[in-house]
């Protein structure tokens, strides 16, 4: 009994690997076709109604779908395979089933000046790592970002050259260098993004065009003359040069060091303004506006009148006089005569 009892244990056992292990070998009817360029298998074969309206449909479609993902699993195996960082990658062929597709595939992004550049001169591109050895902290740190190694911006001391001011702020230079680095590198994308979509780059002074019109040249001179530490004001003009119109009103602002008194008198018009609890009121200017609002009434009122007399007057009928064209008796009698006025 107890061996049969062991016997039994085993061989139910064997029994459950079996079914959680099944065998990688499926047998179908006919054949699934395959695209592995989109992992892609078709099934065929013919379903049985009865199974999917049964009690076990959930079993039943698992089993199905389990048996043609391993199909799907063999078919990748007889790829070609290589070996990428202690895995082992299959090589993919091209797909041959279209899937449709709701929008156009997108167009390739056209290459940027540096890149035509690197064609042009066989520069390839070299992948870089990540941390580098950085000799002062005596450590591994990132390239770029947040404590990045040789990071000049953290130092405390720089050595001023020989040939430079020594009275110059070399911390305020570095800043100022950096500042016109990212700026031009923002400029050149956009300038690559507008090229992209050929979109004209707008641009102070020259335009990147072949050929400048007169209107873009004066626009340089002009852009170039204000570019000094006077705005302009000691640049000689040259002959025969026009002005430029729309250039804009440079303001106005009020001496630092001068007349307190009436700066004094404005900010106490400002606190009366503002500590008054009725608002500020300009009789004359309301005024005005409520004549013009009342001629405007008068005039929409005149206007409709006018209109109502005059289709009145356009009506065309007999004994009228004039207006009815021919009337019914002798001239004089189609009308009363005017009323003369007598004195009082």
């Amino acid at each position: 009994m107890a061996s049969c009892s062991i016997e039994d244990v085993l061989a139910k056992a064997e029994r459950e690997e079996a079914e959680k292990l099944k065998g990688i070998t499926v047998n179908k009817e006919l054949d699934l076709e395959f695209d592995p360029g989109h992992l892609l298998a078709f099934d065929k074969n013919q379903i049985d109604n009865r199974d999917l309206k049964g009690i076990k449909r959930e079993d039943f479609l698992r089993s199905l779908a389990r048996d043609n993902t391993q199909l799907l699993i063999n078919e990748i195996w007889k790829l070609p395979t290589e070996r990428v960082e202690e895995v082992i990658v299959a090589k993919l062929p091209d797909p041959t089933t279209l899937l449709p597709r709701q929008k156009p595939a997108p167009k390739p992004k056209p290459p940027t000046k540096w890149e035509q550049f690197a064609k042009l001169k066989g520069i390839q591109k070299k992948k870089k790592t990540n941390l580098v050895w950085d000799e002062v902290h005596k450590e591994w740190r990132r390239r770029w970002g947040y404590k990045r190694a040789k990071d000049d911006t953290k130092e405390w001391l720089i050595e001023v050259p020989e040939n430079a001011d020594p009275n110059e702020n070399q911390f305020a230079k570095r800043n100022k260098a950096k500042k016109e680095r990212v700026a031009k590198n923002e400029y050149n994308r956009l300038k690559n993004v507008a090229r992209a979509q050929k979109i004209k780059v707008p641009a102070m002074g020259l335009a990147p065009t072949p050929q400048q019109s007169k209107a873009e040249l004066a626009q340089a001179v002009s852009v170039a003359k204000i570019s000094t530490a006077s705005v302009g004001k000691f640049q000689d003009s040259l002959p025969k040069e026009k002005k430029l119109k729309n250039t804009g009103k440079k303001r106005k602002f009020q001496p630092l060091i001068g007349d307190f008194s009436s700066e004094k008198q404005k900010q106490l018009d400002i606190l009366k303004v503002m500590g008054s609890k009725k608002p500020r009121l300009d009789v004359t200017k309301a005024m005005n506006k409520q004549m013009r609002e009342e001629d405007m009434e008068s005039r929409q009122k005149n206007k409709k009148g006018f209109g109502k007399k005059g289709r009145r007057g356009n009506m065309s009928g007999k004994g009228k006089g004039k207006a009815g064209g021919k009337g019914k008796g002798p001239k004089g009698k189609g009308r009363k005569p005017p009323m003369k006025q007598g004195k009082r």
